[in-house]
């Protein structure tokens, strides 16, 4: 699959914007963040593309990037590369064919304008109190306090409706599949919703696609609230999910801006463990909820005041941390107190061009989805695991409410042992952080996308291992239900295992495409979201509830594999792939001169240190992940 003309002019944009460097990922850095929709491109000073170059990256020692280059690799982050990276920044993109239209009035075109990267604003130095990685440590705190709220308030939203659905099904005379409608619908939300809030976050920053998310999320949760038929709380569940998206999609980038190489790992991989359990902490508070005289619609209620908490929250206490955009008001700024009217930010360069955003939000990571094997058969993996999680919400009440006769909030209190499973694999993935640091320092600094697998392939057998566990101690009510219950610790472990490290691997060996590869698994992964649990309660009913469980036990067993062979054998379909250039480093041995020192550091110590001023570490929107 060759790269085309879109692919081609990204590239460009980045050559022009920063044409001495390569993002290079610093050893410190393990784990990142991806948004939907950015994505870094880059090319090297004589136009050899991705493909040309694979063999001289890997190359390059990223162990003493922050030595070799103190202001590109340190806090300080111009916006220029993510700039390049943003959704109509390709003059090309707006190219006319049209004759240019007159000045007016009589007038001559006017001379042209001085250079106007003399106007440009930047960040002054890697201490600019601007910058959001130089904010206080107490502050960091306080932001990621209140967006960790407001992400969990959105993956709270999605499941408490679950415990909802048989009050409504009997309330408007449907079955309960068209009552679980309003989960499968809101979680369909989640599969569109980033196709606007993530460019937007590139385009306006973040706070406000934040802001107007979580008012929308919030205005629409009131629409389910007091909904007087069915039709209305499908499309306003359908909605609150796409409007609850913005979270999942922005905030991890948020946290990207905030914290360097050295702390983003712990944060996001806090940031992943609190999106993973929010699904699974409603449903018991739903539950109780619809047992009392409170009534079902109080669910639509309280997720209606936690969205608004977040709402508040967001818009009086929430400041803009997306460098770029920091810098346009550091510009409006200027512009007003000098009165000098070509003051400006990169970003205000931007036109929006339709083309290229439908190229970068939707046309790329179907390409990617469909046509690199390495993605296809993760995001099949992933959207497995990701249906299960929903469908869970449907095999529990199966087991502990039709099996051993709890009520529905008691029965909610069970998915505790999932919660307890992820939180151990959220500490373990934070554990394994100094092996890796270790790793990449006998490595030359060289990062192998390979050593994410083997917790995924343990996730993956212990994810299994749950589902088998859960069947065949579930169905018979003279086993205790504490037994069925603590399988949720093998189903959490693994569920969470398989997605942090399944995201760091696609993130490690699509590098400048990462995050269209990340979006095209997101879709997939959603619709088996929403998809999983409309069937669940036909297979279960019909199948018994351990022959069910059974029958998903072995598709996970099957699925196994998979990690498997792309530890042994990924460094040769990414060889082969041209959106994939890192190589395969196993067995690598860093060319060095007579001096000891690697081509990849002569070739970077050569740099000028105006370039190194200006230029950023890399885009961090692309490069991030969980």
């Amino acid at each position: 699959m060759a790269l085309d003309e879109a692919d081609r002019e990204i590239i460009a944009a980045e050559h022009d914007a920063s044409p001495t460097m390569f993002p290079v990922r610093s050893s410190e850095e393990i784990e990142r963040v991806i948004s939907a929709s950015s994505v870094s491109t880059t090319t090297t000073s004589d136009g050899r593309s991705a493909r040309e170059r694979t063999v001289g990256m890997s190359r390059v020692s990223t162990s003493r990037d922050l030595d070799r280059h103190p202001t590109t690799l340190s806090r300080i982050q111009t916006q220029r590369s993510q700039h390049s990276a943003t959704v109509g920044r390709d003059p090309k993109s707006r190219e006319s064919r049209k004759p240019l239209p007159e000045f007016g009035a009589g007038k001559p075109y006017p001379p042209p304008l001085p250079d106007r990267e003399g106007y440009v604003v930047e960040f002054d130095g890697p201490d600019d109190p601007l910058h959001a990685q130089n904010w206080p440590l107490k502050k960091k705190l306080l932001t990621a306090a209140m967006l960790g709220y407001t992400t969990m308030t959105s993956a709270f939203g999605s499941s408490i409706f679950s415990s909802a659905t048989r009050a409504i099904a009997a309330q408007f005379e449907v079955s309960v599949t068209v009552g679980l409608l309003g989960v499968s619908l809101y979680v369909l939300g989640f599969a569109t919703g980033p196709t606007l809030w993530a460019p937007l976050s590139e385009l306006r920053g973040r706070r406000l696609p934040l802001v107007l998310a979580m008012f929308g999320f919030t205005i629409f949760n009131i629409g389910t609230a007091s909904a007087k038929d069915l039709q209305t709380i499908l499309i306003c569940r359908f909605f609150a999910g796409f409007f609850g998206a913005c979270p999942l999609a922005v905030v991890a980038a948020v946290f990207s801006d905030m914290f360097d190489n050295r702390t983003r790992g712990v944060a996001i991989t806090i940031f992943s463990m609190a999106v993973f359990t929010g699904p699974l902490m409603s449903p018991f508070v739903g539950g109780f909820i619809v047992d009392s005289y409170l009534g079902w619609r109080w669910c639509g209620w309280l997720i209606s005041i936690m969205g608004a908490v977040a709402f508040l929250l967001d818009l009086f206490f929430l400041e803009e941390t997306y460098p770029p955009v920091i810098l346009v008001g550091k510009a409006e700024e200027l512009r007003r107190r000098t009165l000098n009217w070509g003051i400006h930010a990169k970003q205000e360069e931007i036109e929006v061009d339709f083309r290229e955003l439908v190229t970068k939000n939707f046309s790329r990571p179907m390409r990617l989805l469909f046509g690199e094997p390495i993605i296809a058969a993760l995001s099949i993996y992933m959207a497995f695991i990701y249906g299960l999680l929903y469908l869970f919400l449907t095999a529990y009440p199966f087991v502990f409410q039709g099996v051993h006769g709890f009520s529905t909030g008691v029965s909610g209190l069970t998915f505790f042992g999932m919660i307890v499973g992820q939180l151990i694999s959220g500490v373990t993935v934070l554990a394994q952080q100094p092996w890796y640091q270790r790793k990449l320092a006998a490595n030359n600094g060289v990062p192998v996308p390979e050593w994410r697998l083997p917790s995924v392939i343990a996730g993956g057998v212990s994810f299994a291992a749950g589902l088998f566990w859960f069947g065949w101690s579930g169905y018979r009510q003279d086993v205790h239900w504490i037994v069925p219950t603590l399988s949720g610790i093998l189903s959490g472990f693994g569920l969470l295992s398989i997605f942090l490290q399944a995201l760091n691997y696609l993130v490690d060996s699509y590098l400048m495409f990462a995050a269209s590869a990340i979006a095209g698994n997101t879709f997939l992964r959603s619709l088996a979201g929403a998809g999983f649990p409309l069937f669940s309660s036909y297979m279960f009913e019909g199948m018994g509830i351990q022959w069910a469980s059974t029958l998903l036990g072995c598709v996970a067993a099957a699925l196994v594999p998979i990690p498997v062979l792309f530890y042994l054998y990924g460094h040769k379909l990414r060889e082969r792939s041209s959106f994939a250039p890192t190589p395969p480093p196993r067995g690598f041995d860093d060319t060095t001169d007579d001096a000891g020192d690697s081509v990849g550091d002569k070739e970077f110590a050569g740099a000028n240190s105006a370039a190194q001023a200006s230029a950023p570490r890399r885009d961090e929107r692309a490069d991030n992940a969980v």
